[in-house]
């Protein structure tokens, strides 16, 4: 038997932030990160709860990739306010970084139910409606995934002007980010009818609507389609779960700092190749693996439809590079010029040890050896 559930309920569309007046609790911890909490963003959060006579503290000592130090800080704001729920306002960082306080704090004093509302202040992890967290150990240089029905936010808030500002490059991370989660979640050994559909329009709003947000940010309807396309992405690797896109990813975060979303897009065609065991040097086959259906099911989503499959997945390998290239995302490593070739190569061999350990890699289409692994993360490097 299998269960498809979305335990969050999603409030979005204009004005969603007016929902904060009406939730349910009346003390509350809102947990963000140092820019929000300085800039005017923080007014749009704290209006709406002064309206609904909503009594709040603030936590703002949130930083990228939610290292466990940071998150110990937060566990004791939390046991010392006791809050009845807290409003997790960030990117993935911040959202993740409130899961985690939660969950560790009421495991040390569980004083009762404390509910969780997540309003993503970028179109890109999903974080909002998934049951997944990640956390850093700075001092290891190792991402922990935590994955537990409990980590799941209550409520989503989906409000497109909380991402008006995002700058372009960002946009383009987290945009690509979307598009690995959907075509990850779509190829993955545990996709049903339920996560496909899901994915498919995630993909749908990618292809028309990615290019148009990152060119012009003022453009609010692309700006809302691509929020709502990253909580349907999430919905459905929440479901599925993802790849070894994010197994590597998560490898080249945690040593190199490269941002989640720009590991992800860098990656993504190469792994479509080796999960389609198909490159520019490929043929027509009698028999494919199985994703390879899958990748040509994405190309005619996109538009990028051939004759055969081969065509198909070579087309979108194409194309996921041509979205990189026109949003300045780099597609090998040495194109970013912060990282030397000895320090990566270095890297590599436990890299690839910790990208098989990672919990991404079971679901992956095709099971991975680590020589595969080694070899795509020397692709990488430069091809």
């Amino acid at each position: 038997m299998n269960t498809f559930e979305m335990k969050t309920a999603i409030h979005f569309g204009a004005d969603a932030l007016g929902r904060l007046k009406e939730i349910p609790y009346k003390r509350v911890l809102v947990i963000t990160d140092p820019f929000v909490a300085k800039s005017g963003m923080i007014d749009m959060i704290t209006k709406p709860l002064q309206a609904g006579g909503k009594e709040f503290d603030i936590f703002c000592d949130v930083v990228p990739d939610a290292p466990v130090g940071k998150i110990a800080e937060g566990v004791k704001k939390f046991l010392q306010y006791q809050p009845e729920a807290i409003v997790a306002v960030g990117g993935g960082s911040a959202i993740d970084s409130s899961k985690a306080i939660r969950e560790f704090a009421l495991k040390i004093n569980n004083y009762g139910k404390v509910g969780l509302v997540a309003i993503p202040t970028t179109s890109g992890t999903g974080s909002e409606v998934t049951s997944f967290a990640v956390v850093n150990d700075t001092e290891a240089h190792v991402k922990y995934p935590l994955i537990s029905d409990s980590l799941t936010a209550d409520e989503a808030i989906l409000d497109a002007e909380l991402v008006r500002s995002v700058p372009p490059a960002i946009t383009a991370d987290t945009g690509m980010d979307v598009l690995t989660h959907a075509i990850e979640s779509y190829v993955s050994i545990n996709h049903n009818e339920f996560t496909s559909a899901l994915a498919e329009k995630a993909i749908e709003i990618c292809g028309v609507y990615l290019y148009r947000a990152y060119v012009d940010g003022n453009d609010m309807h692309a700006r809302q389609k691509m929020h709502v396309a990253s909580c349907l992405a999430g919905l459905s690797f929440n479901a599925a779960g993802l790849g070894i896109t994010h197994s590597m990813a998560h490898q080249l975060g945690a040593i190199f700092h490269i941002p989640h979303g720009r590991a992800n897009a860098m990656l993504l065609p190469h792994i479509v190749e080796y999960n389609a065991n198909i490159n520019k040097r490929s043929r027509s086959q009698k028999e494919y693996l199985p994703a390879v259906k899958r990748y040509s099911n994405i190309a005619h989503l996109l538009g990028l439809s051939n004759y055969n499959e081969v065509m198909s997945v070579r087309s979108l390998v194409n194309w996921i590079q041509f979205m990189q290239k026109e949003m300045n995302i780099p597609l090998t490593i040495e194109e970013m010029k912060t990282i030397t070739p000895d320090a990566y190569f270095a890297a590599v061999d436990k890299m690839a040890d910790m990208a098989l350990a990672d919990a991404c890699t079971a679901a992956n289409p095709r099971v991975p050896k680590k020589e595969d692994i080694v070899k795509i993360y020397t692709k990488l490097w430069s091809f």
